[in-house]
């Protein structure tokens, strides 16, 4: 018997006064209600009413277990709720992964104005730049920056990965503005110590890819740091074009060899594919591909 089903059925007969009552209620015959009550007893190894012809009543076995069931089926009743939030509208927590500068400066501001409209979701961004197991580490959803090579996941393109090459206008004042990749032997770099691994930059030339191979200047793991180290003039620095957005709109940074950056690469979403996803998904992966179109309209 479904246990559920047996509380159920108790609290009617306990609620109506009579099997009768508990059948009508529950669209059920007496006899199955009768049923019901016997199998529940013969779990519980006792009786929970005492019946005779004119009457019935609880036991204090019954009386324990009837508060019992109603807490248990308002609990049921709770989860139940729940779930269909959950399927209906976004709500819930919402595990995203995301490369750190490009988490940091993109889908941390996105994410914020979604949770102002959809107040029932919490989000938990992990900024990272290792590659994450969806279903190992329970992420819902991860952007990638370059080719996708899974095939156990839905991939959604959010625009291309543009890098941009930059100095301040005092440090190009000073050092010159280098025209070509040759010219980078007069000038000084500023690197990621993760990225730009012995401070080689490949740059495409007319001849094919040029190498710039020169110990950094300045080195740090931090492309804030590296950013500020780039406005206050220290040299040249290699970093995607998203990260300089203001810097380059208020002149701090300008600009120089933009016909020889690297090639971009993809950003895409990723969510597993054995998964039905869930409206806070959904919802989520809409927003960030709208809070994104200027990456594609490029």
């Amino acid at each position: 018997m479904d246990k559920l089903r047996g509380m159920e059925t108790f609290i009617a007969v306990v609620e109506s006064g009579s099997f009768t009552g508990a059948a009508t209620r529950l669209e059920i015959s007496a006899v199955m209600v009768g049923k019901y009550i016997a199998l529940l007893e013969a779990q519980l190894g006792t009786r929970l009413l005492e019946r005779n012809t004119r009457r019935q009543s609880l036991t204090d076995a019954g009386r324990v277990y009837v508060e019992e069931a109603r807490r248990v089926l308002e609990q049921v009743s709770i989860a139940e709720r729940s779930v269909e939030r959950l399927r209906r509208a976004p709500a819930g927590t919402l595990r995203i992964s995301a490369p750190t500068s490009f988490g940091a400066c993109v889908v941390s501001p996105l994410a914020a104005d979604f949770l102002q409209t959809w107040p029932e979701v919490r989000i938990e961004l992990d900024l990272t730049n290792r590659m994450v197991d969806l279903v190992d580490e329970g992420v819902d959803l991860a952007i990638r920056i370059g080719d996708i090579h899974q095939t156990d996941v839905v991939a959604k393109y959010l625009g291309p990965y543009r890098m941009a090459i930059c100095a301040s206008p005092d440090y190009l004042a000073r050092h010159g503005t280098p025209r070509t990749p040759g010219d980078l032997v007069d000038h000084l770099c500023l690197s990621h110590t993760v990225w730009t691994a012995r401070n080689e930059w490949k740059l495409p030339g007319v001849a094919g890819e040029v190498r710039w191979k020169r110990d950094a200047i300045l080195r740090c793991n931090d492309g804030h740091g590296l950013r500020m180290a780039a406005v206050a003039g220290a040299g040249l620095l290699l970093q995607p074009e998203v990260l300089l957005t203001e810097e380059l709109a208020n002149g701090r940074l300008v600009r120089v060899l933009e016909g020889f950056t690297p090639q971009p690469r993809p950003i895409h979403l990723l969510w597993r594919q054995d998964l039905r996803p869930l409206p806070k998904l959904t919802q989520f992966v809409e927003h960030v591909l709208e809070g994104t179109q200027g990456l594609r309209g490029k």
